[in-house]
């Protein structure tokens, strides 16, 4: 046999010996790699279909998650009084210039505020647990008024399993909010990622309903295709002091470039 044959066997027997944990995330990045370029986030749907079809069958266990023995943080605090929100965690995977992936890890009651995604298509997989879930996008996207019209894309509760999630630059729910019915988490991938140099920051919003605020008026159309009852004013503002993401190492199988 010729040497590159047998290096050709040794692949294919590594890979028949990998755990099967292991090729999961291993094939949720090949699929990101394979998928995601630095020509911006904007992605048609079908060229996305290989990373919503690992993220449909990845499982806690697949990235090194307990769901029955959440991350826990040493704050002693009771959060039943509603004084201060629980600390999530934050456990990167991979992060590059073209796309990265992360695990939110969600206390119950926790909540991640109203944000943004400019310019980007966030894949999301819930992997245990209950949250609720409210997004908008934009009524105009031209207009950069203060405030400024939204309209309500979703709002529900997904519970784990569920099909994953997709938001797009300009629609899907590109500004959401998440709160934690039980202790969860959810899989991003974001592509590309969040970036201050290429003009993507995460800004965080305050929602008013349409009819506590005046601004821009709706046009003849607009008038005809949106209900008020799903409009809302967005504010920028700072999150509270008590929003608290603490990062918390990957203990999963390594995922190799």
């Amino acid at each position: 046999m010729r040497e590159e044959d047998h290096l050709v066997a040794a692949a294919d027997d590594s890979v028949d010996e990998m755990p099967e944990c292991s090729m999961a995330v291993q094939k949720l990045y090949d699929a990101c790699k394979a998928t995601f370029t630095r020509n911006g986030g904007d992605f048609p749907a079908q060229a996305l279909q290989s990373v919503r079809s690992v993220l449909d069958s990845i499982k806690p266990s697949d990235v090194g998650l307990d769901e029955n023995a959440p991350i826990q943080h040493n704050r002693r605090i009771n959060y039943r009084k509603g004084k201060v929100s629980p600390p999530i965690s934050y456990v990167p995977l991979y992060d590059c210039e073209d796309f990265s992936m992360g695990i939110f890890c969600l206390p119950s009651s926790a909540v991640i505020p109203l944000h943004n995604h400019p310019g980007m298509t966030v894949i999301s997989k819930l992997l245990y647990g209950s949250m609720h879930v409210k997004a908008y996008d934009w009524v105009d996207h031209s207009d950069i008024s203060h405030p400024r019209l939204a309209k309500l894309a979703v709002d529900r509760v997904m519970s784990a399993p569920c099909e994953t999630a997709v938001l797009y630059p300009k629609s899907g729910g590109n500004m959401h909010v998440f709160t934690a019915m039980t202790p969860c988490a959810v899989l991003d991938v974001l592509a590309p990622p969040y970036s201050s140099e290429d003009g993507r920051h995460c800004t965080y919003f305050r929602a008013f309903p349409y009819a506590s605020r005046s601004g821009r008026p709706l046009t003849e159309e607009q008038r005809k295709e949106l209900s008020p009852h799903d409009l809302v004013w967005m504010e920028e503002f700072q999150p509270p002091s008590d929003f608290v993401v603490k990062p918390a190492p990957y203990k999963g199988p390594a995922i190799i470039p």
